[in-house]
């Protein structure tokens, strides 16, 4: 935009912001950080249900919003509705990855394992019959524990990384890979 030009006609504040961050302005997207974030929390912990869950979301969409600024065209409409398609998206992404379903307050494991149980214990209470079972025992005993600790107990990757004083990344790409590991296993 040419000094002294006016802003293309509906061109508010966020769409703005957008732009200088596409240029590599961070002041930029503090700007949009410090106007939009508690409203982005508030619409995370709503799709969420779980404030550390809407919190990663919202830190997430940031990173997103960071890295992918360039891709945003106020010709295809606002900037508020690029920033909270990106935030939903990301929501619906740490709703599939935690595995959270609303249909049900009781875990479907709550019957074989108490949230007290470690996860080795865990282990040993599912069916030795199980294909679940001999697959997990070809994981490393560290990574098995991180995905027990995550689809059994119901444990966020936050939650995970705290008890176990890990790194978020860490936790993350382990069950990832681990979840890979068991998808080939189980065919």
């Amino acid at each position: 935009m040419a000094t002294g030009a006016a802003p293309p006609r509906g061109m508010g504040e966020i769409e703005q912001a957008l732009l200088a961050c596409a240029s590599g302005d961070k002041s930029a997207l503090r700007r949009i950080y410090d106007a939009e974030s508690p409203r982005m929390l508030g619409v995370a912990q709503r799709l969420l249900k779980r404030r550390a869950l809407a919190e990663e979301a919202v830190q997430d969409a940031f990173v997103l919003i960071w890295r992918h600024a360039a891709r945003f065209d106020p010709e295809r409409g606002s900037g508020l509705t690029w920033i909270y398609a990106i935030l939903r998206n990301r929501s619906l992404s740490i709703l599939r990855d935690e595995r959270r379903t609303e249909t049900s307050d009781t875990p479907i494991a709550e019957e074989m394992a108490s949230e007290e149980d470690d996860p080795e214990t865990v282990m040993s209470k599912l069916s030795d019959a199980s294909a679940l079972r001999a697959c997990l025992e070809t994981l490393p005993p560290q990574r098995r524990s991180l995905v027990l600790l995550a689809f059994v107990q119901g444990l966020t990757h936050g939650e995970i990384a705290g008890r176990l004083k890990m790194p978020m990344g860490t936790v993350k790409s382990w069950i990832r890979r681990s979840l890979i590991s068991l998808k080939e296993c189980l065919g």
